[in-house]
């Protein structure tokens, strides 16, 4: 049974799925009052709590204390209210790059009892009228530099009533701004319900109709209680950077709603290239890191040639499965582990992982507390230890798509079907085999890609790979990689050999690359992760 709502728009809630494939919720372990707003908890009951001094957020060449972001918050809060005219449970679009500002309107909004809905700065305006019909979406805060493509996307639109724009430069010169200048630094925000959803987030792999996924309150807070406070330890001295955007849930967690539970601060970047991560790191001293293998390759090759990472206590690599030999070669540089882990946006942040105290390479770990995590074949079954099976978990969060007949598809009898295909060890341990659909049949033999792809960078001539199947008369399908050289690399036939033969003596000889293409660099999404769907096409 759901609790007590604040929602006069009760859009949302009209629009979860049915009780018959809602997910199992097991929530022993985290216990909060009927009454909660997640805004409110990591703002001003963070003044309360004594951390008003403490650096919040730092970006765009200055720093802002808790105490500073829950005034900034409370008078956009009151903005978006009384100038605005939003309701509570109103869907409210912003659009944004990783800076203060964003984190600063979905906090205002939050606390303003709207559904807000983070998107990606580079999506145009038919995508982002996708995402407005799917949510039903009647106001957005924009960027005013990334406004163009804002206000096309309202001009097609009948729902989407209103476009105000914010500062992203923190010199808070645009209309919202102006609005909140003179509004009260005390707002009574709105007394919402643990079980009212407070943020949409749409699937970062959705084509053709997008899948939104709806997440509560409490939601937001299970995240940082669960996993950053028992797998990260996190503390007020702690400081953040890392690269995903805030517009996915990964990064709302691991760059906001983490750091701000805890009374730590968060580095925000626009541009969370290698080269800037490692500025921060070493500007700040930043402790906690959030970023994908392919990031953490280029980090450490900045390492030899004098960079200093060795502020960083925690290394969390997720988006990417991680690679054996990037887990290697961190903890040979750094003398610490580099924590794998896998989370998915419907289950909104990570659930299964390694530990400070437990982990190994080419392991995943195992669940987190509250997440329990099993193996089944394509009937359901539990299928052995040491068989590869699709993984299938439970736990606090779960996946609840917004009015979507394929709610019915992602969870099976109370569980989430994640889409990932794993191998359990007799010890507990699981490892990442590969995404159900990077399964290459290859003369009746499975091929996981990343193996491969992890067998290959063990060899010092390769930067970056991406392995796919691709079509075969004799064998049905071959494993192809695409591969990224070293400076001085030849690309040629006695490369190929190289690391053919170089594969063949690290796993299986049945599974090395037939075909392999030297490319410049590989097609990624805006949080590292490879894009084999673009290898195949152009394969």
């Amino acid at each position: 049974m759901l609790g007590p709502s604040a929602h006069v728009d009760t859009f949302t809630r009209d629009n979860l799925p049915p009780p018959e494939v809602l997910p199992d919720f097991l929530l022993d372990n985290f216990d909060y009052p009927e009454r909660l707003n997640a805004a409110v908890e990591l703002t001003d009951a963070m003044v309360a709590k004594g951390f008003g001094d403490n650096t919040a957020l730092i970006g765009n060449g200055r720093r802002r204390t808790y105490k500073e972001l829950s005034d900034w918050t409370n008078r956009l809060a009151h903005a978006v209210v009384e100038d605005l005219k939003v309701k509570p449970g109103n869907r409210v679009l912003i659009r944004s790059a990783n800076n203060p500002a964003m984190v600063a309107c979905w906090l205002a909004a939050t606390k303003a009892g709207a559904v807000v809905v983070n998107t990606m700065p580079m999506l145009r305006a038919g995508e982002l009228a996708k995402i407005v019909e799917k949510a039903q979406i009647t106001h957005a805060l924009c960027d005013t530099r990334l406004m163009d493509e804002m206000v096309a996307c309202a001009k097609r639109s009948s729902v989407l009533t209103s476009v105000v724009g914010f500062d992203g430069t923190s010199n808070h010169d645009a209309e919202l701004d102006r609005l909140a200048l003179e509004k009260p630094v005390q707002f009574d925000a709105v007394p919402t319900g643990r079980d009212d959803v407070a943020l949409l987030g749409f699937t970062s792999g959705t084509t053709g109709d997008p899948k939104a996924t709806m997440h509560f309150h409490r939601d937001l807070l299970i995240i940082a209680d669960g996993y950053a406070r028992e797998v990260l330890g996190v503390t007020p001295e702690d400081i953040f950077v890392g690269s995903p955007p805030l517009a996915f849930t990964f990064g709302l967690g691991g760059l906001a709603i983490f750091p701000l539970r805890f009374g730590a601060a968060a580095t925000l970047l626009e541009t969370a290239s290698p080269p800037n991560m490692i500025e921060i790191i070493e500007k700040y001293r930043a402790t906690v890191c959030f970023t994908a293998p392919t990031a953490y390759r280029a980090m450490m090759r900045a390492m030899d040639e004098g960079a200093d990472l060795s502020s960083l206590r925690a290394a969390v690599s997720a988006g990417e499965t991680l690679p054996g030999p990037v887990y290697d070669e961190w903890m040979a540089k750094t003398g610490k582990p580099m924590l794998d882990g896998i989370g998915a946006t419907e289950m909104l942040h990570i659930f299964i992982s390694n530990r400070f105290d437990d982990h190994k390479p080419a392991c995943t770990g195992k669940p987190v507390t509250g997440y329990e995590a099993r193996l089944i074949d394509a009937q359901g079954a539990e299928v052995p230890d040491g068989t590869p099976g699709r993984l299938a978990v439970r736990g606090p969060t779960g996946c609840r798509y917004l009015a979507d007949h394929r709610q019915g598809s992602y969870v099976k009898d109370g569980w989430n079907i994640t889409g990932d295909t794993f191998v359990r060890d007799t010890e507990g341990y699981l490892h990442f085999a590969a995404r159900n659909d990077d399964m290459i049949v290859s003369s009746g033999y499975n091929i996981a890609g990343p193996e491969v792809e992890a067998a290959l960078l063990g060899h010092d001539a390769v930067v970056e790979c991406g392995v796919i199947g691709v079509p075969d008369d004799e064998r049905g399908h071959i494993v192809e990689a695409h591969v990224v050289l070293a400076e001085g690399i030849a690309a040629d036939d006695k490369t190929v050999k190289m690391l053919q033969d170089h594969v063949k003596a690290t796993i299986a000889p049945y599974k090395y690359p037939r075909s392999i293409r030297f490319i410049t660099e590989l097609p990624k999404t805006q949080t590292g992760k490879i894009q084999r769907f673009r290898l195949r096409g152009e394969a």
